[in-house]
């Protein structure tokens, strides 16, 4: 196992004890033994928007080609985008495709 997977381990191992830990506690309202006692959803409701799905005949949406730019951004604006982490530049590209999204309808 290498070492990355292990630490994945202990801590998987020591969410679930937190979990159960919690569970004593009361921490946790979650009644797994009702909910699994409830019938699904028959679809009729359209609240329920259980649309059934043919799988084999599914095709994802091809990935649009990016382009390179240099983009001039603030320089406070940039490093708040940074601060959010890793992927900082696909969440700047989400906002710009959604102010565009809502610009061109």
């Amino acid at each position: 196992m290498s070492r990355k997977s292990g630490n994945i381990v202990k801590h998987a191992v020591a969410a679930v004890a937190e979990l159960h830990a919690m569970e004593r506690r009361g921490e946790i309202k979650t009644n797994w033994k009702a909910a699994a006692k409830k019938p699904l959803p028959s679809g009729r409701d359209p609240d329920d928007a259980m649309e059934e799905i043919d799988w084999l005949t599914t095709e994802l949406p091809k990935p649009q080609r990016k382009g390179h730019m240099t983009l001039r951004i603030d320089s406070d604006v940039l490093a708040w985008f940074r601060a959010q982490g890793k992927g900082y530049q696909s969440r700047i590209n989400a906002i710009l495709r959604r102010y565009y999204e809502q610009h061109t309808r």
